[in-house]
């Protein structure tokens, strides 16, 4: 099947957000069992939050504040996409994402150095981390999901073809663990049909679950 063919799916992630870890191994999942190409794309719970920082508890206001560990991750993205193109985000977040949630390793440096060669980009993107040079760019990126789906939501965002081919864009779905097989299949197909509905946009269910890396 040609690539044409293949229904998009545009998914917008912060590497520390676990709940965007988990639906994009979701759509990992989808793109065996369905025809889909999932399109990778950054955005920033730094920048979602920096307009309500004194809401956040304080160990959350620490890593989003200019300067704190939640940009690093976002600013190598970024600096990625832009100088090796939108191809590399994909493997770059799976390994990201395998070293910060699946390992527990966070987003130290180190984990991030570790995460750009297992992708095969050079170790000195991690310089982008402390720099605001692509912060236009991942600005520019996350206002692009966020315009989509509106400003009460966090990671991650996803938009598929509506009714009549346009974008309609969720927060979600937030799911744990992530569904493999039929299931992930199901899931997709439901995703599918309520974005076809006109009108349509939320259900929700309070968590009762944790994230569970698998």
């Amino acid at each position: 099947m040609s690539e044409s063919a293949k229904t998009p799916a545009d998914f917008w992630f912060d590497p520390v957000c676990p709940w965007a870890w988990m639906t994009s191994r979701w759509m990992l999942e989808v793109e065996k069992v369905r025809p889909v190409e999932v399109r990778w794309h950054v955005m920033s719970l730094a920048v979602l939050n920096e307009n309500r920082i004194d809401e956040m508890p304080e160990s959350y206001r620490e890593r989003i504040r200019p300067g704190g560990s939640s940009w690093a991750p976002v600013r190598v993205c970024i600096a990625a996409e832009q100088q090796y193109g939108s191809e590399v985000l994909g493997p770059l977040y799976t390994a990201l994402g395998t070293r910060i949630h699946n390992q527990g390793l966070g987003q130290s440096r180190d984990a991030i150095v570790a995460a750009l060669q297992d992708a095969g980009l050079p170790a000195s993107l991690i310089e982008a981390a402390d720099t605001d040079a692509y912060d236009k760019q991942l600005r520019a990126s996350h206002k692009e999901g966020i315009d989509l789906v509106g400003q009460e939501v966090g990671t991650p965002v996803i938009a598929v073809p509506g009714a009549d081919g346009e974008q309609i864009a969720f927060f979600g779905p937030v799911v744990t663990p992530a569904p493999k097989g039929e299931e992930a299949a199901k899931l997709w197909d439901g995703t599918l049909m309520v974005a076809s509905i006109p009108g349509f946009y939320e259900i929700k269910r309070t968590r009762t679950a944790g994230p569970v890396f698998d």
